[in-house]
């Protein structure tokens, strides 16, 4: 019996559920209502916007107003229209430089009217859903733009925090330094290191007293700490001027050449564009790391958050705005201030409205230095570190050097270009770089392939591969990650040729000792020139390519019943090349070149029929659907894998098998364990039932199948580990659920009775509940899935097996839980309070 739900055929007729599966139904949607964690996250980002957006229209010679109305906008619009809803936005730093150019080129009003044009082509891209073609552009040049635009900033505010005035260009701005800090003002230096002092220091405020004082935003206490000391002191310093609202100017017609315009437009719009939605994106990292978020706020729509983005531009240039964009440093306050709806962002946009009308003579008190110096910090901090070690670690550090000083010394469209196209230029270096040596070692020719293989590649490789006498006994090592037809056919060619003289061909992989494939050519002749078994210690074989849930075509006649849905699968031969599938795995063309696909002729599943012997008495009768399947993966079994893992399989006859860890999971045939743990031949010691139950010992309740098998792999072939896996969508834990105590005791019924415990632990409201680190549980089935793994660890331990080997330090349990829609492993975590699943994420090929 199936221990899931089988699946279910389309049926045109069947009304489609409008809620998930083993959910309520949902619930009319309203909108979030306004909490109270979203009105004190709404108030810190004000007190954080309010000085900073007067700041950034400083630095970019804006009338004051035009920061307070991007502001408000920011809030407002993007919090009611825009897709991500913990994301803030505003005027950024990030446009400081770009709208200051063209303040000083066309003016004011015509800024606005480019602010407009560039909200318009926001709405446009929006409504053409490529907001994710924007995060194809390289980070290393985000990151180099944000540090030239930052470094642009710094050292214009420098003049200004030193009693000048800023010019528009950066080599000007440098070359009159030097006078600068001849006749610096005391005064305007003073409550500049003033802001910046309180700026650094009041984050790090240690002791109980600290944390309490953390609360209030470290900008507004530098710019309130700063302006204080100004009028007690008597500084005569220039202040903030906030002319009436009457006399603010507003959007006129765009004057100027037009190719000047559209660059303009397209400038404002990439950069607003890809720095809001690579906010976004890093607003739904904070999020995923906040479990109590996780489950409360959804993913950033980044579609509807450029079409958000675009209406607030129109908007804020109209009404004589900064351009607006997705800001970092508001953001994170939102989200480390508990916010859980786009209520905090849209309250934060009233209040700015609020503080502009009724705030005023307040605002007018603050010293422009004081404004000056909070913004040059914001410009230095652009320039990360962090960023700078991360693009140096994958080698990019000239894109990002190449834009970084673009940015600074041409323009920030000029930068992002040269950027742009020196990646260009390290890609195609990268793909064409292909290092071919060759070496002899006690016999051995040993081939090192460092790079891609491409077809300008090709002529080394031939005649490095020529460097290896025929007959001779040669390994092949890839050290990358891509080969094309060419440089396939030719490997292929010249190891057809090898073996058909005697020798033989081993491929390795990039790291040492894992192999593509068994060595090729006579039987039992090592590549040493031996004629013993390779020994395949510390090697494992490759992972099993391609796979594919291959349904054939079976008439309907035969019933569900009769439909097989076991697994082929073919080993990677070691001449693979990559032919990426639109899953994402790896398909290997037959011998006729053709691609391998369900249902055709050639291929794992769909393979000519090699029926057994006449004279076999069990011999599958071809006319039934199941044998006609059966009989044709075992053949593509021992026409593509069978030469392949023979050898590994007959040194694991000889020496017997030495399994590394006991893996007890369901009987579903959706889960493959060597699939979702990479493991093959000899590594796992599988035990499955319906369930993944394990029943605890004792002479009523015990079961002695499961506990042979966790004796003779604790005591007999010594595993290390103990792993229990659980998988989504268990028909197990659903039977469990529905259990009905009149229903006849069925075998079925009688093995489920020892998943009651699990039950009884959900539902036991003492214990935490079981939990996914990034989001709580779908469903009651998901949730009795994941508290059955820990009740079934908990059963584990109780076999003196078991329990000896854990007091002795030679044995460690693991839980594990494997979405099968989402293709996610989950690992019981032991860093995280309570049991909580921990995702396990891709492997980082750069260490």
């Amino acid at each position: 019996m199936s221990a899931c739900t089988p699946t279910r055929h389309d049926d045109p007729h069947r009304k489609e559920h409008s809620h998930e599966p083993h959910s309520p139904p949902s619930p009319r949607p309203r909108g979030p209502r306004l909490t109270g964690a979203d009105v004190s996250a709404s108030i810190a980002v004000f007190l954080i916007a309010l000085p900073l957006s007067l700041g950034i229209a400083l630095a970019t010679g804006a009338p004051l107003q035009a920061g307070l109305v991007a502001a408000a906008v920011g809030g407002v619009v993007v919090g009611r229209l825009g897709g991500a809803p913990l994301q803030v936005s505003g005027p950024a730093a990030g446009l400081t430089v770009v709208t200051a150019e063209l303040i000083q080129r066309y003016g004011w009003r015509t800024t606005c009217a480019i602010t407009v044009l560039a909200g318009l082509a926001q709405l446009g891209l929006g409504l053409l859903r490529v907001a994710r073609t924007a995060l194809a552009v390289s980070p290393a040049i985000v990151h180099g733009m944000l540090a030239g635009i930052g470094v642009t900033i710094a050292v214009a505010q420098l003049h200004i925090v030193l009693g000048g005035t800023p010019h528009s260009s950066v080599l000007l701005n440098l070359r009159d330094l030097p006078a600068q800090l001849a006749r610096v003002q005391t005064a305007a230096l003073s409550v500049s290191a003033l802001t910046l002092c309180l700026l650094l220091a009041w984050p790090r405020l240690p002791g109980r007293a600290g944390r309490l004082l953390r609360v209030v935003p470290a900008p507004l206490v530098a710019v309130t700490g700063a302006t204080t000391s100004a009028a007690l002191l008597g500084f005569g310093l220039p202040k903030v001027d906030l002319p009436s609202w009457s006399s603010h100017a507003l959007a006129g017609l765009p004057e100027g050449p037009t190719l000047g315009l559209i660059a303009a437009v397209l400038t404002i719009t990439l950069v607003c564009s890809v720095q809001s939605l690579l906010g976004a994106v890093a607003v739904d990292k904070m999020v995923a790391a906040r479990p109590a978020l996780s489950g409360r706020v959804r993913r950033a729509d980044l579609d509807r958050e450029l079409l958000g983005q675009g209406a607030a531009n129109v908007v804020s240039g109209t009404l004589g705005g900064l351009p607006v964009a997705g800001v970092a440093v508001r953001s994170t306050a939102n989200v480390n201030a508990g916010a859980v709806s786009r209520n905090s962002t849209m309250l934060h946009g009233v209040l700015v409205v609020i503080a502009a009308l009724l705030m005023v003579p307040i605002l007018e008190l603050i010293p422009l230095a004081s404004l000056a110096a909070l913004v040059m910090a914001v410009g230095i901090q652009m320039v990360s570190l962090h960023h700078i070690r991360t693009v140096t670690r994958h080698r990019e550090v000239l894109v990002y050097a190449v834009t970084t000083v673009g940015v600074v010394f041409l323009g920030v469209l000029e930068g992002v270009a040269l950027g742009i196209g020196m990646a260009v230029a390290v890609a195609l270096h990268r793909l064409t770089r292909t290092r071919i040596t060759h070496h002899e070692k006690e016999g051995v020719h040993h081939v090192h392939v460092r790079g891609q293989l491409t077809f300008l590649a090709v002529p080394r490789l031939s005649r490095t591969l020529h460097l290896v006498p025929q007959g001779a006994h040669a390994v092949v090592e890839l050290d990358g990650s891509f080969m094309d037809h060419a440089a396939y056919e030719s490997l292929q060619d010249w190891q057809s040729t090898q073996t058909a003289h005697g020798g033989t061909v081993e491929l390795v992989g990039r790291r040492t000792g894992v192999r593509i494939g068994e060595p090729t050519g006579p039987a039992g002749l090592h590549p040493d020139g031996g004629t013993t078994a390779p020994d395949s210690s510390g090697c494992r074989c490759h992972p099993w390519t391609p796979w594919r849930n291959h349904q054939c075509a079976i008439p309907e006649t035969g019933g569900p019943a009769q439909r097989n849905n076991a697994e082929t699968t073919t080993a990677r031969a070691p001449e693979d090349t990559e032919h990426t599938e639109p899953s994402g795995l790896t398909a290997k063309p037959d011998a006729l070149g053709a691609p391998c696909t369900p249902g055709t002729p050639g291929t794992p599943g769909a393979t000519v029929e090699a029926p057994a012997p006449p004279s076999s008495p069990r011999a599958p009768d071809a006319t039934t659907p199941t044998a006609n399947q059966l009989a044709r993966g075992i053949s593509a079994f021992q026409r593509n894998t069978a030469p392949l893992v023979r050898s590994e399989l007959a040194r694991l006859a000889r020496e017997g098998q030495q399994p590394s860890q006991l893996f007890l999971t369901c009987a579903d045939s959706r889960l493959v364990t060597s699939m979702i743990t990479s493991s093959g031949p000899g590594d796992l010691f599988v035990v499955r039932n319906v369930g993944n139950l394990v029943p605890p010992p004792g002479e009523e309740s015990g079961d002695d199948s499961v506990a042979a098998a966790i004796e003779y792999a604790v005591d007999v072939l010594r595993v290390r580990s103990i792993t229990v896996c659980g998988h989504s969508g268990c028909g197990a834990m659903q039977a469990l659920l529905a259990a009905d105590q009149d229903t006849a005791q069925t075998p079925l019924r009688r093995w489920l009775r020892y998943g009651g415990p699990s039950v009884a632990r959900m539902a036991d409201g003492s214990r935490p509940a079981a939990r996914l680190a990034a989001r709580a549980a779908a469903d009651t089935v998901e949730q009795l899935c994941l508290t059955n793994v820990i009740q079934q660890l908990e059963h584990l331990r109780a076999h003196d097996s078991v329990s000896r080997a854990l007091r002795a330090g030679e044995l460690e349990l693991h839980g594990m839980y494997f979405h099968v829609g989402e293709a996610q492993a989950y690992l019981l975590s032991e860093v995280h309070e309570g049991e909580v699943f921990d995702h396990v994420g891709v492997a980082d090929l750069t260490a």
